[in-house]
């Protein structure tokens, strides 16, 4: 079982930056990748960023560019810059810890971008 705990989030004003932080812990060798996911009431949850187990990185169209997905893996933590900050990237951010069998979440953190 891995646990999955996400922090960082926040109020941005438009333009502005933030980064994610997300913790895994218990048994972190079973995960594949690691991805950041978004939602935003009364829509699915989408993939944002994605980096593998080889340390390639893929991003969503909307976020490339702006935000950058890292790891530390002394830390067992993940990141998401984020820069260049919209008032359309408001949403809960959940990070995703991929295993063979499914993918284990986080709580959640809420992003709100406004001026």
């Amino acid at each position: 079982q891995v646990q999955v705990v996400e922090s960082g989030g926040g109020l941005a004003q438009p333009g502005g930056s933030l980064t994610l932080s997300c913790v895994v812990s218990g048994n972190i060798h079973g995960i594949v990748s690691m991805a950041w996911y978004r939602q935003t009431p009364g829509s699915r949850r989408d993939v944002v960023a994605v980096i593998a187990g080889n340390g390639i990185t893929n991003y969503d169209n909307s976020v490339k560019g702006r935000f950058t997905i890292s790891r530390d893996s002394a830390k067992n933590t993940v990141y998401l810059q984020m820069n260049s900050l919209k008032p359309e990237d408001t949403a809960v951010y959940y990070c995703g810890a991929g295993l063979s069998g499914g993918v284990s979440w986080g709580q959640g953190t809420q992003v709100t971008v406004s001026s």
